[in-house]
């Protein structure tokens, strides 16, 4: 990645390889798009951020274990629950046996059976293989 500078001396990020934002930001050792929600590693290539390698094809967690139907994942944030009662799922809750759902609706690409709330969809970016 050559980095940009602005006249303010700044340092420019580049594009979203996604939607092709140009708000994107260093979000830790990423780059984020607060337009459509992609992180992408500095210096990856369009090509690299479209999934299409086969080691990098399927769905990760929070961080960037790949996730396989049936496994048993950690919750590492605390989630809001909208609708149904409402609530919250603590970090450290344990669910076990999840189902993955490619392109879920919201980014929601996990079902899975949470003990005290029952059946609902989380976020791979919530959870840790454990």
């Amino acid at each position: 990645m050559s980095a940009e500078t602005t006249a303010a001396g700044e340092t420019a990020t580049p594009p979203c390889p996604e939607c092709a934002s140009e708000f994107s930001y260093e979000s830790g050792a990423l780059l984020a798009c607060p337009m459509c929600g992609h992180e992408w590693a500095p210096g990856e290539s369009a090509d690299d951020a479209d999934g299409s390698d086969d080691e990098d094809a399927g769905i990760r967690d929070a961080v960037g274990n790949l996730l396989t139907d049936g496994d048993t994942v950690t919750l590492v944030k605390t989630v809001k629950v909208s609708g149904g009662g409402g609530g919250t799922i603590k970090v450290g809750t344990k669910v076990t046996g999840i189902r993955l759902v490619p392109g879920g609706a919201g980014g929601h690409d996990i079902d899975a059976k949470v003990p005290g709330f029952g059946k609902m969809q989380l976020k791979s970016s919530v959870v840790k293989r454990a």
